[in-house]
């Protein structure tokens, strides 16, 4: 399975629109420590230290969400690895014969792009901490 990303601006328009989140589509974060200071509404922390024990839960509870993106900081490691590991381990577990339409995007920038675009529109951000990224910008 092919793994494509998604711009800022089309996540923002699912979030948006009139899909359900963990019916239509998933937002899963593999941020660790960095989570802290905000999110993208309802995105669901899955740390990318233990993503591996906790991949096979994870497709499990999303086997019939048609469309799973994936996102860290930057979305240049450790939230394509993740997408990677996904997207093999549903092809494992998938039983024979169950094929569910779905795609696995990941987020082009990361949670890094999103939150300097719309970290004030409480639709797409929540738990934002500007002292958090205040921090981050110093160093």
């Amino acid at each position: 399975m092919a793994v494509r990303y998604i711009l800022p601006d089309e996540l923002a328009s699912i979030i948006k629109s009139d899909r359900v989140p963990w019916k239509d589509y998933c937002v899963v974060d593999v941020r660790d420590d960095d989570w802290h200071g905000g999110n993208i509404k309802g995105a669901h922390n899955s740390p990318s230290h233990g993503f591996l024990l906790k991949v096979d839960e994870l497709v499990k509870d999303t086997k019939h969400v048609p469309l799973v993106i994936f996102h860290c900081a930057l979305s240049q490691v450790r939230g394509p690895k993740a997408a990677r590991i996904y997207a093999e381990t549903r092809s494992l577990l998938q039983a024979e014969g169950e094929d569910i339409p779905h795609e696995i995007l990941i987020l082009r920038g990361g949670f890094s792009d999103f939150q300097a675009k719309f970290r004030d529109d409480p639709q797409l951000v929540e738990n934002w901490d500007a002292e958090v990224w205040a921090a981050e910008w110093a160093i």
